[in-house]
């Protein structure tokens, strides 16, 4: 797969992100996220309502429209569907360059509307730090024309933890640290600790509240979890 990475997109995305942010900055009870300001251009592509006849739904990856960060070498990727399908849902993850995949896996059919985690770690994969990669759900409503798939993908890229998030981190509660990570612009392990405290308290609606939240500050639709 060949996607475009225009330098210009990874600016107006940083910039957007700014304005969106500081919308949310006022509300000190919810996550504000801070996007870096570096990172490879290219962001998420996808999203919306897709499909026809008895397919359709809202498919979008959890991520901004850049290249998000992390500090784990095994993250979590989290995906959203509006409605269950029994459709064929693929995951692929590609190397660096962008030139192979480093993981293609069948996904199981979501059998609920909602968040979808998928676990690096299950399927013995592995960032290396400092190389960015794109990862991509795909509904195969055909499996011999796939140029018919429905398609969603981001892009993220492993860093090093910073010493004085380290010391933040180490000081933090359980339901501090969606925020810490948020503050240092690490998406994906805000996203992670988030939805770790909500799949040990379903039932708690704040703690959902903020996840969308954060959704919301890198233009995502509303997930009503």
């Amino acid at each position: 797969m060949k996607y475009l990475k225009p330098m210009v997109w990874s600016s107006i995305a940083v910039l957007v992100l700014s304005t969106r942010v500081s919308l949310f900055a006022a509300d000190a009870n919810m996550p504000v996220y801070n996007p870096p300001s570096r990172g490879a251009p290219g962001g998420r592509i996808g999203g919306g309502t897709r499909g026809g006849g008895q397919n359709v739904f809202v498919l979008s990856v959890l991520a901004p429209d850049h290249s998000a960060f992390t500090t784990s070498e095994q993250p979590s990727l989290y995906w959203f569907i509006s409605n269950p399908t029994s459709l064929p849902i693929e995951l692929t993850l590609m190397d660096p360059q962008g030139v192979k995949p480093i993981l293609e896996t069948q996904l199981p059919a979501p059998t609920k509307a909602g968040i979808q985690r998928v676990r690096l770690a299950d399927h013995n994969v592995r960032l290396a730090p400092g190389a960015a990669y794109r990862w991509f759900v795909a509904v195969v409503p055909d499996a011999d024309r796939r140029s018919k798939d429905i398609l969603a993908g981001g892009a993220i890229e492993r860093v090093d933890l910073q010493e004085d998030v380290k010391t933040k981190l180490a000081k933090a509660s359980d339901k501090e640290l969606p925020f810490v990570y948020a503050q240092a612009g690490l998406w994906y392990d805000a996203l992670k600790s988030i939805s770790d405290l909500i799949d040990a308290a379903p039932q708690n609606q704040e703690l959902r509240n903020e996840r969308t939240a954060l959704l919301k500050q890198v233009g995502l639709p509303s997930t009503n979890e």
